[in-house]
């Protein structure tokens, strides 16, 4: 059962570095489609299989996740895991409902990519954090870094978006 948890664990590392990956793809690519003002039907092919590519990161996350917070706490519940596990969730919960609000379209393009963006990298950080042996933090210091860096992210996505668009007119007038 240890090599098999092992291996989960592996995998559930690999998971999060393709998506911290693809989700950088994604912004990035999101910035240049949208600079002229529209997106060719070639951008948004790319998109589309960079957004599997995240999906699948998605799905190998949750799945290794769940298997190894069952492994470690079996059943018990939220009450008998550890802070850094419940901000792991928090962030993975969070990926997914934001990724559904953006499938749907409810969520404004300028927090939805963001948001995403800010949870892989919270995913990505606290999975360096883990072999460091950084993960005895309180959840009340969990909460003000992940709603810090969520703000930033928005922030210097937004940033760069209002950049393009004032180069944009620029460039129109």
């Amino acid at each position: 059962m240890t090599t098999v948890l092992t291996l989960i664990a592996i995998l559930q590392s690999f998971s999060i570095s393709l998506g911290v990956g693809a989700s950088t793809i994604a912004i990035t690519s999101f910035f240049v489609a949208i600079a002229d003002g529209s997106m060719s039907p070639d951008e948004r092919r790319m998109m589309g299989v960079v957004y599997v590519v995240l999906r699948v990161a998605m799905v190998l996350i949750l799945l290794t996740t769940a298997t190894l917070l069952i492994s470690k706490y079996g059943f018990g519940g939220l009450t008998t895991m550890s802070t850094f596990h419940l901000g792991q969730s928090l962030a993975i919960i969070v990926l997914f409902v934001n990724a559904v609000l953006m499938t749907l379209h409810v969520i404004p393009s300028n927090f939805g990519p963001a948001i995403q963006a800010g949870n892989w990298y919270t995913l990505g950080t606290l999975s360096a954090l883990l072999p460091l042996g950084i993960t005895n933090f309180t959840i009340t210091q969990f909460a003000l870094a992940y709603i810090t860096w969520l703000v930033l992210a928005i922030s210097i996505v937004n940033a760069i978006m209002a950049i393009q668009m004032a180069r944009r007119n620029k460039f129109i007038k």
